[in-house]
Parts: C-alpha cells; structure tokens; sequence
C-alpha cells in the first residue's frame, strides 16, 4: 500500500540531494559574504532560517559560487545581481504553484478525497516528467530571451538620444465585463474556469499577434506591442475571442512612452489605456489620439472620434472608437 509522501522525499527528487549545511556555512563554502547571502535568499523569496538551522545543500553551494563568479566578471554589481536575483524567485515561484496546481489537477480526482495513493501517483507522475519539464523550461526560457531582445532592439530608435530605460510602445487594457456580478452568480471551481478561460484565450490571441503579455489580473490583462497597428489587431482579436467564450471584455489603447521595470511596464501610457478601459462599453476598443492617428486608414479597421471628456489624473482627453470595418 502507498504511504503518503514526506516533504523529504519531495525535496529529493526536486533538489536531489538533502540538507548539509546552515546559512553560515554555505556562505563560507561558496566564499559570499554572509549579509549578501542572506539578501539574495530573501531575493529569492525563502525565510531567514536560524543559525543551526541545516537547509543548505551542496547546489546551494554551487549556485552561489556562480554569483560569486558573475560579480567578479562583471559587468553586474551587487544591486543587479539582487534585482536579477528577485527577477528569478518570483516569476519561478509563481511558475512552480502554476505547475503544481496543473498536476495536481491532471492526476487527482476533483470528485473524491485524495488518499495516501493518489498523492503517491502524483509524486511518481513528477518524477516522470521532471526531466523533460526542465528542458523544455530551458529552451522556452532561451527562447523568450532571444524574443525579449529582438522587441527591445525594434523599439530603440538608434538614430535619436535614447532615454535610458524608456520605449514607444503600444499598451492595451483588456477588462472582462460583470466579472464582480459573475463570481457571486460561480462557484470556485466555475470562477477559476472561467479566469483561466479569459486568461488564456487573451494570452494566445496577444502571442499570435506578436504582443507581448505583460501580466493578468484576474478579470483584466494588460499586454504591450511595439507598433499601434499591432495593438488594434489583438484588441480586435480579443473581443471577437472572448465573446464567442461568453462573456463581454473592454479594452483601452494608448501609444506613446513607456518605462520597462521588472517585467512590467509603467508611465502616463500605461495610466491613460487604463483610464481609456474604465470608460469603454462592454464590446468596445477606446484608443488614444496617438494610436488612432496611426491605425487610421489601416485595412479591416475603423476609427470613430468621440467627444473629449475628462479622466481622472490625465485631464481632458480626445478618445476614439475603434471597430473592425
């Protein structure tokens, strides 16, 4: 009979070997500074542990001897080592409760209690696939630098005075419809159904397009692209997608600056395609002047101008309509 399995044997075949050592001696093994080890853990997320506290392994060693490596080769100091660091423990946090949630739910049935065997399967289906999930995490993980790269090198314009850490870009703002009314009307598991669903739909319509999917929040994504064209394609898309799904999404496009900052993208832009949603109707695209002056004329779609109107913080603004023609 399956027993249940340990947080032992978990961290066994996810770390591959046990603990050895305490915070100290793993910062005096790899030759880092103890205060420059502890700040890259909580980087990474994990707690401060005790001083006797053994939860180290021999790859704990390893992988701070590769950042002691990387500060000695430069060009990264140790304020971008901690930034790449935090970079690291919270995107791959967020990827490993995505992941386990996704297996869990594939092997387990929802209808019954699990038992010690059906944890037991879970376990085993992970040892399984751990191999081939981490290759394809690496390749993808290239492959999203590479594309992380080429976006950046097309929206710097070489040719005038850059402005550090500051691009032209397209943002939109798509907004599911009555999502407070829907989740008092589901259950959880109908909730969670239907976030997934809108997130990924939205995620595969912005990704066919060339966007970029900049973040979900539940009933709203966020996504960037570099020409205004572009822009109007996915939030295009997007309606069409998420109506023939079921509900109704609003969306609100702005081009103009934006500053890029831990994956994220912030700046007046980002503010007025927010603002820019609040006052679309279920079904609509609302876009700023700039985006609509370049769109306007563009095959399959049409631009409406709207009254000015005030929206909150940005003043006075000219919105426009935009429809599939």
């Amino acid at each position: 009979m399956a027993r249940r399995p340990t947080a032992e044997q978990i961290e066994r075949l996810f770390v591959g070997t046990s603990p050895r050592y305490t915070r100290i001696e793993v910062a005096e093994l790899a030759q880092v500074p103890q205060e420059l080890t502890e700040r890259i853990w909580r980087a990474l997320g994990f707690a401060t542990l005790p001083d006797d506290a053994v939860a180290f392994t021999d790859a704990d060693v390893a992988a701070l001897g590769r950042v002691r490596a990387m500060l000695a080769d430069g060009p990264l100091d140790e304020r971008a080592v901690i930034r790449m660091t935090r970079a690291i423990g919270q995107t791959t946090a967020r990827l490993a409760q995505w992941q386990a949630e996704i297996m869990i739910g594939a092997v387990l049935d929802r209808e019954r209690q699990p038992t010690d065997a059906d944890l037991a399967a879970v376990l085993e289906a992970s040892r399984r696939l751990l191999p081939d999930f981490e290759q394809v995490l690496v390749h993808v993980w290239r492959a999203q630098l590479a594309a992380a790269g080429t976006r950046l090198l097309a929206t710097t314009d070489l040719t005038e005075e850059a402005v550090p850490n500051r691009l032209t870009l397209a943002v939109g703002f798509a907004d599911l419809v009555s999502f407070t009314q829907l989740s008092r009307e589901l259950d959880e598991r109908g909730l969670a159904e239907l976030v997934e669903g809108f997130e990924s739909r939205a995620s595969d319509v912005v990704a066919a397009h060339g966007g970029r999917l900049v973040k979900t929040l539940g009933d709203e994504v966020l996504f960037t692209a570099a020409e205004p064209r572009t822009a109007a394609a996915i939030a295009l898309g997007l309606v069409d997608a998420i109506r023939r799904y079921g509900p109704e999404v609003r969306i609100g496009l702005a081009y103009g600056p934006v500053v890029p900052m831990m994956g994220d993208v912030f700046g007046t832009t980002v503010n007025l395609a927010a603002r820019l949603t609040a006052i679309a109707r279920p079904g609509t695209i609302i876009a700023d002047g700039e985006l609509a002056e370049a769109v306007a004329g563009s095959p399959g779609v049409g631009v409406h101008r709207m009254r000015r109107r005030p929206a909150r913080g940005l003043g006075m603004v000219q919105p426009y309509v935009l429809r599939g023609a």
